[in-house]
């Protein structure tokens, strides 16, 4: 019998990190309730994410769902000219998959009965037993262990570090999904195997193939990207980020609240400055967003019975495609502190602490130095193994 059987877990944040903690947490024993702020199931916007061997640990090891039946694959690894022409092709073989999708597959496995949506979390109290939670609605819940994944923006973040900030980038990702199907043959024939990459100075976007609606076959799938492009942080990023309904995006603007006029000028720019592969994927798709590119890290990510995951303890630039790697590492390791602390839920947390510290700071310079040979010193070269996607090193 489990030494956890009757503890209580409580996960803020119900994303792919929050599921993934969930889920292993109710493994160990522990009954677990997460509680989302959104009031409606999430769906993340339609973007792609690349699956590392963390983010599908739990499907290969632990779920009665397959891989394959949630994600794409591809063979290579590839850039591209200005003329279409392949500069640089490596042989690697990555996962792709929808977040979308991936979040309705963890979703799945963890049931709806303890998933509480329009739940906001607003802060907690504890003492050496126990930790209770205050919710905007008037809810409170106790729990022996809390596990704060809510994302970039935590709002709970600041009572295990109240020093974290968010350090804007100087440049934005526009992105994106468009049918495979809708795409010329040879747009279809260059992309339909490979992550594909387009350097252009002081800019580079990244494409690859996720599932859709109707499946993951070569053909059914849609062709995911995303664009770095720099903005200047002030006033004229303000007014990017002000969407339809003059609402400010602090990190994203959705779909279909775009300006148009930001969309028709980025459609202008794509033409110009793109391959024509990569520039018939940008201005094919039919609601393009935008994801501000932020660096934040917390410097403490366990306090008593409360332990901090995933973005909301390190946001990192998608340059080493890890953000939700690093969420799943997270909560992996944290299962298995709290495996080896036989029952002692502050000592897992404190003994978890310094190598996921080490892990989020290792990963938070490796990208930050991505984005600055991408963006500002154009010395990112097709085929540099130091610039491969990674959440322990590249390629790793």
């Amino acid at each position: 019998m489990s030494v956890y059987k009757g503890s209580r877990a409580v996960v803020i944040g119900g994303s792919i990190g929050g599921l993934t903690a969930a889920l292993l947490l109710k493994d160990l024993g522990f009954e677990v309730d997460v509680y989302e702020r959104t009031p409606s199931d999430l769906d993340g916007r339609g973007g792609g994410i690349v699956l590392q061997p963390d983010t599908l640990r739990w499907f290969r090891e632990r779920s009665s769902q397959r891989p394959e039946d949630v994600s794409t694959t591809t063979d290579w690894v590839q850039y591209i000219d200005d003329g279409n022409q392949v500069l640089d092709r490596d042989a690697r073989s990555w996962s792709h998959t929808s977040w979308g999708t991936f979040y309705r597959a963890l979703l799945a496995d963890f049931g709806r009965e303890h998933y509480h949506l329009g739940e906001f979390a607003c802060g907690f109290d504890q003492d050496e037993d126990s930790v209770t939670l205050r919710f905007v609605s008037g809810r409170r819940e106790k729990a022996d262990l809390v596990v704060i994944a809510d994302g970039v923006t935590s709002a709970n973040r600041a009572r295990i570090d109240p020093d974290v900030q968010l350090s804007y980038s100087g440049y934005i990702g526009w992105r994106g999904t468009v049918d495979e199907a809708l795409l010329t043959p040879e747009t279809a024939e260059l992309l339909h195997n490979s992550i594909t990459y387009n350097i252009v100075p002081h800019s580079q976007i990244t494409m690859y193939p996720i599932p859709s609606a109707r499946g993951t076959a070569v053909g059914d799938r849609l062709m995911n990207y995303v664009w770095y492009r720099n903005v200047a942080e002030g006033p004229d990023l303000d007014e990017m980020l002000t969407d339809k309904r003059g609402f400010l995006g602090k990190v994203s603007v959705h779909p279909n609240q775009v300006q148009d006029r930001y969309i028709d000028e980025m459609r202008d720019a794509a033409a110009r400055m793109l391959a024509p592969a990569a520039a018939e994927v940008v201005t094919s798709t039919e609601a393009p967003f935008i994801q501000v590119v932020w660096d934040s890290r917390a410097s403490k990510m366990a306090s008593g019975r409360v332990a901090l995951i995933g973005d909301a303890a390190c946001g990192a630039r998608p340059h080493a495609a890890a953000g939700t790697a690093k969420a799943a590492a997270d909560a992996w390791a944290l299962s298995d502190a709290l495996t080896a602390a036989a029952g002692n839920v502050a000592e897992a947390l404190q003994k978890w602490e310094p190598g996921q510290l080490e892990l989020s700071s290792n990963l938070l310079a490796r990208v930050k130095a991505m984005g600055e040979r991408s963006q500002f010193t154009n010395t990112w070269t097709p085929g540099d193994k130091d610039l491969r996607f990674g959440l322990y090193g590249p390629g790793r």
